[in-house]
């Protein structure tokens, strides 16, 4: 069997070399991450770790002693410098690893502000690892002054725990509404009301210029002119995919890694799954930014170097939790042209139906499981129930699936 490398340890790697030992292969099997750690769940990084509410054994997704025992050699605290691939090798400072077969499952790292206008500054964090994590959780006490840059979920998860601890929090967002990007506007009001509701000072359409202070942060002035105070910085400002190694080796890049429907890129001997790599979908290419896409990618990946020959077909599902709501996101909702409201079944609910047309895109569902439930089966089905039917209150969500 072929002797197989792996470059990142995160989610999508961990699954990958776990599900080619469960598939029967019996070759040897090189992970290889950056961190000390071995690999760990990274959305509790934001809410249930940095609140004290999960220890870091909790986070990691296997113990450690499950790669020994499968034979896999994991390396953690080990950066790649380069890929040889007319040699079929990995260069690992002054060691070169072999490999019939790569992958590569080097995630994404998050945008920074740039250094000119203070985003070298002490007390300016992001939010992407344990490291990370580490560096700000002492900053989260009562009463301390936060200001965070960027209104999507990192964003708006981290001001929820922020708020939650008791800290002064201000969000800026340069778009003209929070989640702009990625949701309706329904969705963006929803969430803009439980955030004020909990004392964040939301402000919208106004940029950052620079971040303030000598040495360390002390605050910003915005767009609009005004300055604010600030005692720590956290910015959320989008991921940028880790295609850096695979850039440098040749390999095509387009929105990340280059991948064809079963995962392989542009080198015949070379794979990649997860935030790293953009795949066909539809008319054009799609790059998923998610933990279950990093699973399901990385499985259908390694079923295909096993020789399984199917193609990766997504079934996009996402969450967050923000506070005592958790949203959970069924499909894609890109080319929507209509937005159904459901209401919600209780206080603090609802749910926002994406179409296109007449056709079933997406769903997010605000505390209502059922909701998500229903429309993350009929996406997944390719069924469109009438928009009527999922606005009238009266409709029994279950009676949708008939």
């Amino acid at each position: 069997m072929p002797d197989i490398v792996v470059i990142g340890a995160g989610q999508a790697g961990a699954s990958l070399v776990a599900r080619l030992r469960k598939n029967g292969l019996d070759g040897a099997i090189t992970l290889i991450g950056e961190e000390s750690a071995p690999p760990y769940q990274r959305p509790p990084l934001s809410k249930a770790y940095l609140l004290g509410e999960m220890d870091l054994e909790r986070l990691y997704l296997r113990p450690e002693s499950f790669y020994k025992e499968e034979g896999i050699d994991l390396r953690l605290g080990t950066r790649v410098d380069r890929i040889n691939p007319a040699a079929q090798r990995v260069h690992i400072s002054d060691e070169m690893v072999p490999y019939d077969t790569l992958v590569l499952t080097t995630g994404s790292t998050p945008r920074r502000l740039p250094a000119a206008i203070g985003g070298a500054l002490d007390g300016v964090h992001v939010v992407r690892d344990l490291t990370d994590v580490g560096a700000m959780a002492p900053r989260f006490t009562a009463g301390a002054r936060v200001l965070i840059v960027g209104g999507g979920y990192i964003g708006l998860e981290a001001a929820a725990v922020a708020a939650k601890k008791g800290l002064n929090v201000t969000l800026v967002e340069m778009a003209e509404r929070i989640l702009q990007r990625v949701a309706a506007p329904e969705t963006s009001d929803f969430f803009r009301a439980l955030h004020r509701g909990h004392g964040v000072d939301i402000r919208e359409g106004v940029g950052l210029d620079r971040l303030l202070g000598e040495g360390r942060v002390a605050g910003a002035r915005l767009s609009d002119g005004t300055e604010i105070e600030a005692d720590f910085v956290i910015v959320g400002v989008g991921i940028v995919p880790g295609a850096a190694l695979a850039e440098a080796a040749g390999l095509e890049i387009d929105n990340g890694v280059k991948v064809d429907a079963q995962g392989r890129t542009s080198d015949p001997a070379i794979w990649a799954a997860g935030d790293c790599a953009s795949f066909p979908h539809g008319e054009g290419r799609l790059r998923l930014e998610s933990v279950p896409n990093a699973i399901d990618m990385a499985e259908c990946v390694a079923d295909n170097i096993m020789g399984a020959g199917k193609d990766y077909v997504p079934q996009p599902w996402f969450w967050s939790d923000q506070y005592d709501v958790k949203l959970q996101i069924a499909g894609l909702n890109i080319g929507y042209d209509r937005v159904v409201s459901r209401p919600g079944s209780s206080d603090g609910s609802a749910s926002f139906w994406y179409y296109a047309g007449d056709r079933l895109l997406a769903v997010d569902a605000m505390n209502e499981p059922r909701a998500y439930m229903v429309g993350k089966r009929l996406i997944d089905a390719g069924r469109s129930p009438s928009p009527a039917a999922v606005a009238d209150p009266e409709t029994d969500l279950k009676s949708l699936l008939k």
